[in-house]
């Protein structure tokens, strides 16, 4: 089976998408299907042979439908107009209607009564025609059809203002609530066009413009100023500065230089750059930012399951509801009219909207402005997840420390700048990260032809020869098998002992230096009231010195993978707890936590596919912000679904009691759908944390 996607472009209401996934999936030859409302995309599954079949039947099932919805095979360009041409073409539909209606405001008799129904049909044609189509595929409980019959008996009645009144309302409440979607749409549609166009690949002498898909690992492609970075790779020749705002949701530009690897979807700003491909199209990083904000949708939360399901059962109970209403009230004596006024009431009260658009909304402005933050959450059932959490476990090299070491110390040296410079120059070839450390460390310089015959020792350090010296500069080890006479020492760091013709110098401490913000990472966890544990293979006397410095609540080192899960197991116990990480030997631990987080910037593809959020600048004071977040869309949905299920069953109370009026009936409905779409707009925007540097 393959996955095919459409998109739906035009489709405004989230029951539709339900039911029309549900037909689709009952074709023969799909294996399943789901429509995503928020998003506009339609995903199945079928044979590959099928989907010429298939297709054509979807395509005749929506239109079926929803006749006004356009359908395009997934990525196929769109102008920006079109975006906004439903928008743009109900405003002039909304202010006829409005005039009309409020000149019919002014009028008396039978001008009142031609005039309003003018404004009527100006305003709810559309409705109208949808409810007929409705009714002939035998769907009578949707939102057109319940509003068509409302507005049909109000005229009925003569209430030709109140008839007008619903559709203008109506009419309004959907173009804000379609502004709400579409801005939602637009936060994660921001992040999509990462996706780039074409790559510029060196082949035969000369450049060519192809398509991504079919530049292979270690081919030059060319970047010019402007232009998006098509494909991972390392900086073979230029030098430049690269905007990673789409990429991590900073922005602040970052160097590249020769030697400097540089990510897809990151835009050139000043030099041209010539870049080694060092990952295929697929493996790159924006084909898993692509992949992770594609399927996210397909992983709802439990409130999104139970209001779809609510929805289902709500609105048909109400419409039975309203017509005992109607026979009650006219068998009571207060006569037919007053019935039918009351179950009018109760039909505009029971159109569902509010109640469906209301938490897929939350989840997804949510997951929008986490997007535009750098921070990648697969999926509404992780938001869930994350607002519970009570325990955040954090591997310590690469998610805490930057893997840059430093030195912090020379021990039992009586010339520090001497040891320094001879370890500085037997590490003089090395590109290892201790050697960097040592050599930024040495401030002097070494002549050309003063470091000779340089050899590496497996498992001990390296030796040299400098200005006619043999230098040492390794492990205790490579003393030992030298004959050095030193001792060993007990500082916390990693060490490295040098010796001169057999003399002991001295013993450097390194340190893997704190990412700027870690120390501020913990601190923001803590004042939120989670437990905070680092844990690490390190040994555990290091471990403990950099707990101490991070001020975490526990430090647990000299793990090995296995010992990692039965660390983050036992934590659980305690309640939900999250595991971030960044390594191949994190996925184990990633996937036994109950959320995994991975560093997606430099991270492993391993644990970015087995983790459930995804920190795309590896800054780990996003934890934070993820966790607070996730509180806050919570929260935020909870109150559209009580708000909203609140003012409809009271409304319903005083309709049925014949307190409540078609007015109050039309809040019901679209105000309340218009107020939580403007309440979960909110969430688009994830307020920022200042990152201080480390102490």
């Amino acid at each position: 089976m393959s996955e095919y996607k459409l998109s739906l472009k035009g489709l405004d209401c989230a029951g539709c998408a339900a039911e029309l996934a549900e037909k689709i999936g009952r074709l023969e030859g799909i294996e399943s299907c789901r429509i995503d409302f928020m998003s506009g995309r339609c995903v199945y599954s079928c044979a590959p042979e099928n989907q010429q079949r298939l297709i054509s039947r979807i395509r005749e099932i929506i239109h079926e439908q929803e006749p006004d919805v356009v359908v395009t095979e997934e990525h196929q360009k769109q102008a920006a107009e079109e975006e906004e041409e439903s928008a743009s073409r109900r405003i002039p539909i909304m202010i006829a209607g409005a005039v009309l209606f409020v000149i019919s405001l002014f009028l008396k008799g039978n001008a009142k009564a031609i005039i309003s129904v003018a404004a009527y049909l100006v305003l709810g044609y559309d409705v109208l025609l949808a409810a007929f189509r409705s009714m002939g595929h035998g769907q009578l409980f949707d939102e057109n059809f319940l509003m068509t019959v409302a507005t049909v008996a109000a005229l009925y009645l003569q209430e030709w203002s109140e008839a007008a009144a619903v559709m203008l309302f109506y009419q309004v409440g959907e173009y804000f609530q379609d502004m709400a979607v579409e801005k939602s749409r637009k936060s994660i549609g921001a992040l999509m066009n990462i996706r780039p166009d074409f790559a510029v690949v060196q082949r035969d002498g000369a450049y060519v413009q192809v398509a991504p898909e079919e530049v292979q690992v270690g081919e030059i492609i060319r970047v010019k100023p402007g232009e998006r970075v098509p494909l991972d790779g390392t900086v073979s020749a230029g030098a430049s500065s690269l905007d990673t705002a789409s990429l991590t949701g900073e922005s602040r530009l970052r160097d590249a230089d020769v030697g400097d690897e540089v990510l897809s979807g990151s835009v050139n700003q000043t030099g041209v750059l010539e870049i080694r491909v060092t990952r295929a199209y697929g493996e790159s990083t924006v084909a898993r930012i692509l992949n992770l904000v594609e399927n996210s949708e397909s992983n709802k939360a439990d409130a999104e399951k139970f209001i779809t399901k609510f929805s289902r059962v709500y609105t048909p109970v109400v419409v039975l509801a309203a017509v005992l209403v109607a026979l009650i009230v006219g068998l009571s004596g207060a006569g037919v009219n007053e019935g039918i006024r009351r179950a009018c009431t109760f039909l505009v009260i029971s159109c569902p909207c509010a109640l469906v658009i209301s938490i897929p909304l939350s989840f997804f402005g949510g997951i929008g402005g986490l997007s535009s933050r750098g921070v990648l959450v697969k999926g509404a059932n992780v938001i869930e997840q994350l607002a519970k959490v009570r325990t955040v476990v954090m591997d310590k090299t690469g998610t805490l420390t930057s893997g840059t070491f430093a030195v912090e110390s020379v021990l039992s040296s009586t010339d520090e700048q001497q040891a320094l410079k001879d370890a500085a120059c037997a590490e003089h070839f090395s590109n290892h990260p201790i050697a960097k450390g040592i050599q930024a460390a040495w401030k002097g310089t070494i002549a050309d032809g003063e470091v000779r015959n340089v050899k590496e020792i497996a498992g001990r350090g390296m030796q040299a020869e400098v200005g006619g010296h043999t230098v040492l500069a390794g492990n205790l080890k490579l003393m030992q098998d030298h004959g050095v006479d030193c001792r060993e020492e007990k500082a916390a760091g990693t060490l490295v002992y040098v010796a001169r013709d057999g003399n002991y110098e001295g013993c450097l401490v390194l340190q893997d230096q704190l990412k700027p913000s870690s120390i501020q990472a913990v601190r923001d966890l803590h004042a939120d009231g989670r437990k905070c544990v680092m844990i690490s293979g390190d040994n555990p006397e290091i471990s403990a010195a950099v707990g101490k410095r991070l001020g975490v609540d526990q430090a647990i080192g000299g793990c090995l993978p296995e010992d990692k899960v039965t660390a983050v197991q036992k934590l659980k116990q305690d309640g939900t707890t999250v595991f971030v990480g960044d390594g191949v030997n994190d996925v184990p631990v990633i996937a036994a936590a109950d959320i995994g987080f991975a560093m997606g910037g430099l991270g492993s593809d391993a644990a970015v596919e087995a983790s459930d959020v995804v920190i795309m600048d590896d800054d780990p004071a996003k934890i934070s912000l993820a966790i607070t977040s996730a509180r806050r869309i919570l929260g935020v949905a909870n109150q559209n679904i009580w708000f909203a299920i609140l003012v409809k069953v009271g409304t319903l109370i005083l309709g049925g009691l014949g307190i409540a009026n078609m007015w109050m009936a039309i809040f019901a409905d679209t105000g309340v759908a218009m107020l939580c779409a403007l309440n979960s707009l909110r969430l688009l925007r994830i307020a920022r944390k200042q990152t201080p540097a480390a102490a």
